[in-house]
């Protein structure tokens, strides 16, 4: 229900802001996307499972914090941001 560490490193290089950025609000964004979609396909066999999906709804929260920090800070690429990774808001 994770994803791999392949799959993190290549999130990593694509929304990073610098060489060598890992935490910056639109990795962290990133990696989160990729959780919520892998967590989401999960459900959609076994819908009864209420602890992931208390974890899938605690990721939508943190992200949902991320992106209102960004936003705040810099609007430009915040909206940047969720058009590649196609967050509608």
């Amino acid at each position: 229900m994770s994803i791999t560490a392949e799959e993190k490193s290549r999130l990593m290089k694509e929304y990073a802001t610098k060489e060598g950025d890992t935490g910056s609000p639109e990795v962290q964004v990133a990696i989160l996307s990729s959780r919520i979609a892998t967590l989401t396909e999960h459900f959609k066999t076994h819908a009864k499972d209420n602890h992931s999906r208390r974890g899938l709804l605690m990721m939508v929260a943190q992200r949902r914090k991320l992106l209102d920090y960004l936003k705040k800070k810099d609007d430009a690429r915040y909206q940047d941001l969720i058009k590649r990774l196609g967050i509608r808001r």
